[in-house]
């Protein structure tokens, strides 16, 4: 794709917001699981993070039910720290919690994750990246090449063992957590590879048997993954508890602007207010672009 066509390098995830039905439950959950710090609380809407950085707001929406299986929403949201230790003390903590529920674990290659749900069903990956140029990058052009990434085993206890320090688990809350990556349930990959690569920008960095699609800019491994495994077929979403929003955060209003004309261009409904643009993927999945460190970057309104 011509350079004016993708998501500029630099591009980031921000806050992702999940709609819950047990506000008060979850917020508790996610400060006592996996360390977050409470950043502003409201009547319907409550903000957590890390160092004064938001990573979810969640959202009251106890009118609405949870998704029946099989539809499109959210696969899980992907918390990234800095370093083993920081990753092995948020995966105790969220172990010993009496309602996080264990799913696996594995060696990406590219990064060490672990997996877990929280109360109301949604998944949470939990990761730490290993240093980019360990990766592996297959073809010779940036259209085509792709990142190696596989699903190796890698024990909890011996990782718990071997990175596991009292410095991290007694200073977790002041250690820095953002959202990595988020990877969704949808209906198909083609249709989310014209979309998500096509049309938003992204690039392909990998795919698995036409069940799974990576991407991301700048060369990151992924910022965004779609995947079939549960929903294949899926239409668009209904209005359940799940997923809210995905934010993606760029450096300018330039690149909300381009957004919003690639959008307009292939037919996407979409809100632009200059510093921010708001649409739906194929399957009503919501999504925000806003410039960063901008008012349209932050998370969302507390009520």
């Amino acid at each position: 794709m011509p350079a004016r066509d993708l998501l500029p390098a630099d591009t980031a995830m921000g806050a992702l917001t999940l709609r819950v039905g047990d506000l008060s439950a979850l917020s508790r959950y996610y400060t006592t699981a996996l360390g977050l710090q409470v950043l502003e609380d409201g009547t319907d809407a409550v903000v957590l993070g890390r160092r004064g950085s938001a990573v979810l707001r969640l959202e009251s929406a106890r009118h609405l039910r949870l998704p029946p299986p099989g539809e499109a929403g959210l696969f899980h949201t992907a918390l990234l720290f800095a370093d083993r230790a920081d990753l092995a003390a948020a995966v105790a903590s969220a172990a010993r919690h009496e309602l996080s529920t264990y799913v696996g674990s594995a060696d990406h290659l590219v990064s060490e994750a672990f997996y877990f749900t929280d109360p109301e069903g949604n998944g949470i990956e939990l990761y730490v990246d290993r240093p980019r140029g360990s990766w592996t990058w297959t073809g010779g052009t940036e259209d085509v090449r792709s990142v190696v990434m596989d699903n190796l085993p890698l024990p909890p206890r011996d990782y718990l063992e071997r990175h596991l320090t009292e410095d991290a688990v007694s200073h977790a809350q002041s250690k820095a957590a953002s959202i990595g990556h988020v990877h969704l349930q949808v209906g198909d990959v083609g249709t989310a590879h014209r979309f998500y690569v096509g049309v938003l920008g992204f690039e392909r960095t990998a795919g698995w048997h036409d069940q799974a699609l990576f991407v991301s800019a700048g060369g990151y491994h992924h910022h965004m993954a779609m995947n079939v495994w549960n929903s294949r077929g899926a239409g668009p979403r209904k209005d359940t508890l799940g997923l809210g929003e995905v934010l993606l955060r760029v450096p300018s209003a330039d690149e909300v602007g381009a957004l919003a004309d690639r959008l307009a261009h292939a037919g996407v409904p979409n809100h632009h207010t200059g510093a921010e643009l708001r649409f739906e993927d194929p399957w009503r999945n919501r999504l925000r672009v806003a410039v960063a460190d901008a008012p349209g970057a932050a998370p969302g309104g507390i009520a």
